[in-house]
């Protein structure tokens, strides 16, 4: 048999299988989900009034500094825009409500657990349901402050089981049949306040402490997690911001180490960043949180997830 008559013979064998399987009519459906929640700390969420955890944006010609909030949108935005899913923190529109934000400021992993306490016991969840997570920074922030009294290794275990406790809550939702995008925690050791810390603490390498942190967490919830390529997503939030702090001018950052706000969050707007930032790109709004460049970055990764992923 020549490879012509083979390649005839396997197709045809493999168009019976498909017939076999109810013929070619679009086997895989893309993931279209009806309801989004969220959970996490404030790097997932609004304030009622529309603002984020960042640099806003500001409403076109506005002289009293009112916020557009669909301008400079965080990562889970990035999401319910794409699937025409309604945030009650930014309707202008008074759309039916399809979007929820369950998280809280300074959120940890057992923060997290009774968000979803809380969501579960209010209903049920399903396989139209886009379920978000992005915790784990403020835990690695809480063991990192109990260094030296408690020694890296000690503190390696804690964020280990903090990695394994916050699976174990991924899991349970898509035991529940929802389905599942989570975040991995970006590196606290590339922060402004990281590299502060650094600078100010020299009995060893503060910001490589806070990343070997960071890393002992991450990969210990990731290698709890149900691997049926199904139900989760998993976003590298980690390396899709170490990379651009390693790689600035392919991202089109100008800067990667300072922050831009000159005023507490959530009220730093585009008018109160540093004057030097003007129409350049930095990284960081403040020192533990991400300008509105870091959240597209993240956004963009996750729904490249969500979208991709067979859900």
């Amino acid at each position: 048999m020549n490879w012509v008559q083979l390649r005839s013979g396997l197709a045809a064998v493999a168009l019976a299988a498909l017939a076999a399987c109810g013929g070619g009519k679009g086997q895989i459906e893309p993931f279209v989900p009806t309801r989004l929640v969220s959970f996490g700390d404030e790097h997932s969420l609004l304030t009622a009034d529309g603002k984020r955890y960042g640099v806003n944006g500001l409403k076109s010609g506005t002289t009293t500094g009112e916020i557009d909030c669909t301008a400079n949108p965080m990562w889970v935005q990035a999401l319910t825009s794409h699937f025409g899913l309604v945030l009650a923190q930014c309707n202008p529109e008074n759309k039916p409500v399809t979007a929820f934000l369950r998280g809280s400021i300074g959120a940890k992993v057992a923060d997290v657990k009774a968000q979803i306490d809380q969501q579960l016991a209010s209903g049920s969840v399903g396989p139209k349901d886009l379920l978000v997570i992005n915790v784990g920074f403020y835990d690695v922030l809480e063991a990192y402050q109990q260094f030296p009294t408690r020694s890296e290794g000690e503190l390696t275990g804690l964020m280990q089981q903090r990695g394994r406790e916050l699976a174990a809550q991924v899991n349970r939702l898509a035991n529940a049949n929802g389905r599942v995008v989570v975040l991995t925690v970006f590196d606290a050791g590339l922060t402004p306040a990281g590299l502060n810390e650094k600078a100010t603490k020299t009995d060893t390498d503060r910001a490589a402490l806070l990343t070997r942190l960071t890393n002992a967490f991450n990969v210990a919830m990731r290698l709890a997690l149900i691997e049926d390529g199904r139900l989760i997503g998993l976003v590298l939030a980690d390396e899709t911001i170490t990379t651009a702090v390693r790689f600035p001018s392919a991202f089109g950052y100008t800067d990667v180490k300072q922050a831009a706000c000159t005023v507490d969050l959530p009220n730093c707007t585009t008018a109160t960043v540093r004057s030097e930032v003007g129409t350049n790109v930095w990284l960081w709004a403040d020192g533990l949180h991400l300008g509105a460049a870091g959240q597209n970055l993240i956004g963009n990764a996750a729904l490249t997830r969500a979208t991709n992923n067979p859900f």
